[in-house]
């Protein structure tokens, strides 16, 4: 069988695309890399399309090699990937949705994104009006066989402030056969936004995708761009970057935490976590001027430096959690009740997460260490000292240790980054070389590994920018993890997850 290396040595290399590999493929290619996604010599990254071309975004099983193979249309269409790799399928209807091509030989018909609702068909390709006689048709969810069974329809509006988004379960009782998900209610046209906008306009848009994750989505949008025009950072930001996301994964975990045992019903351990998880957002408030540190990473470097007092106030921040968190998993460790339900719930097998190449806590707690920071890497986490943990168990209570021990490699890495932090200059202006360019950049966020393409014009606007939450390979296996739980315990291994809707949905 061929290998990524040779597909990418037949066909046409973009020198222009950096730093990662793009090829231009013929059919043949093309189908040699999806027999390599089958048998999981590679791992699907991204799938996307932009005019008549579809770029597929993938890394060898190794996670040294990752690449881009673009596939022009010329009647409109593609193989299907999803035919034959499912995690592409959810990808695939929402490529054909956006952009109007169609994957030959997928077997899910159904529109993923467009409610029906859209003013045009096919916003990202040969755009035109919808249909005025077009209305929204009754959504075809697949139908689960057996004796008794009924149907549970939840959402899309939720309690409280959760985003929208659609699950039908069909249940035996109380026990769930089958869950379905409808999600696209947030669709808020990103993609399309981003196009002819200026790089500063861009990256605004970009660290809003999901809020939760606006450090790590603008990292991703900056070092993409970076890339497509060679730009070099200061290593002072570089610093500043990675305490910015540290501090972000630590709200975020916190948070995370505190909610899976509420929806267990043990309230206590969630205001203690929402507790620390507040001076997280606060200290960072202090330090960079927002709590959620929000349009503080720019193409270039970082928008504001740490202040003098902002490492001691950062170090005060850790002794804080250092004193109290070892406490609060003590607690949920020998609360008997509360293992009862996270121990054995929402079990997702080593082989799904693999397949699906489910990143952050999800796939580690099922066996699969991969680390954006790690593999393929990014500065300065080459220079730090950190572990990547991974449980087999890949049920809710692994998903929660995996939490709790990247919390606390983070205060190993804040650490040290306050530790040997350089001195400097904190943002370099990007030196627009003529024409156009192109980038790609894979970082880790707290949910997992963020995906960044970016395409440039001649004039430095952005052409076309594409952005993969995690969520993506994520959401499909919360189907999975859920089979043979009781309806009960869904709220429990939705938050374990924990995907984003509004990532998802773009």
């Amino acid at each position: 069988m061929k290998t990524l290396r040779d597909i990418l040595e037949e066909g046409q290399v973009m020198a222009q695309h950096r730093p990662w590999p793009r090829a231009v493929v013929g059919e043949d290619s093309w189908q040699q890399a999806i027999r390599l996604l089958q048998e999981e010599q590679c791992t699907l990254l991204g799938l996307w399309g932009e005019n008549e071309v579809v770029h597929l975004a993938l890394i060898d099983a190794q996670g040294k090699e990752p690449a881009i193979l673009s596939f022009e249309c010329e009647d409109g269409s593609f193989p299907s990937i999803g035919r034959a790799h499912a995690p592409a399928i959810r990808l695939e209807r929402a490529l054909r949705d956006l952009s109007g091509l169609d994957p030959e030989g997928l077997t899910d018909a159904r529109a993923w994104l467009d409610h029906g609702k859209w003013p045009v068909d096919h916003p990202l390709g040969q755009a035109r009006p919808a249909e005025a006689k077009r209305k929204p048709k009754p959504y075809a969810f697949l139908p689960a066989e057996g004796e008794s069974l009924h149907e549970i329809p939840v959402g899309p509006v939720h309690a409280g402030i959760i985003e929208p988004g659609h699950f039908r379960f069909s249940a035996s009782g109380e026990t769930i056969v089958r869950l379905e998900e409808r999600l696209g209610y947030v669709h808020k046209g990103i993609e399309s936004l981003l196009a002819r906008q200026t790089i500063e306009r861009a990256a605004l848009l970009a660290g809003r995708v999901s809020g939760d994750s606006t450090v790590a989505y603008a990292l991703a949008f900056a070092r993409a761009i970076e890339a497509a025009y060679g730009a070099e950072v200061p290593v002072r930001a570089l610093w500043l970057r990675a305490l910015m996301g540290e501090l972000e994964r630590l709200a975020n975990h916190f948070g995370d935490i505190g909610a899976i045992c509420n929806d267990a019903a043990f309230a206590m351990l969630h205001a203690h976590c929402g507790l620390l998880r507040e001076q997280v957002l606060r200290t960072a408030d202090s330090c960079f001027g927002h709590r959620l540190m929000m349009d503080r990473v720019v193409p270039g470097g970082v928008r504001a430096d740490l202040p003098r007092e902002g490492a001691r106030m950062i170090g005060g921040l850790l002794a804080q959690v250092r004193d109290s968190f070892p406490e609060l998993m003590e607690m949920y460790d020998n609360t008997a009740s509360l293992k009862d339900r996270t121990v054995g719930t929402g079990l997702l097998s080593a082989k799904l997460a693999r397949q699906f190449g489910a990143g952050g806590c999800v796939g580690r707690a099922s066996g699969r260490a991969f680390d954006a920071r790690r593999t393929p890497g990014y500065p300065p986490y080459d220079q730090l000292e950190f572990e990547v943990p991974v449980l087999e168990a890949g049920d809710v209570n692994a998903r929660i240790w995996i939490r709790k021990r990247e919390i606390e490699q983070s205060l190993v890495m804040i650490e040290q980054i306050l530790r040997e932090l350089p001195s400097g200059p904190v943002c370099a202006a990007l030196s627009m070389q003529p024409g156009a360019g192109e980038g790609v950049a894979l970082v880790e966020g707290f949910r997992g590994d963020i995906l960044a393409w970016v395409s440039t014009a001649a004039d430095g606007r952005i052409a076309r920018c594409h952005l993969r939450d995690p969520s993506w390979f994520q959401w499909p296996l919360l189907e999975a993890a859920i089979e043979g739980n009781i309806v009960a315990d869904f709220p429990l291994c939705n938050k374990s997850f924990n995907c984003s809707y509004s990532g998802h949905d773009l």
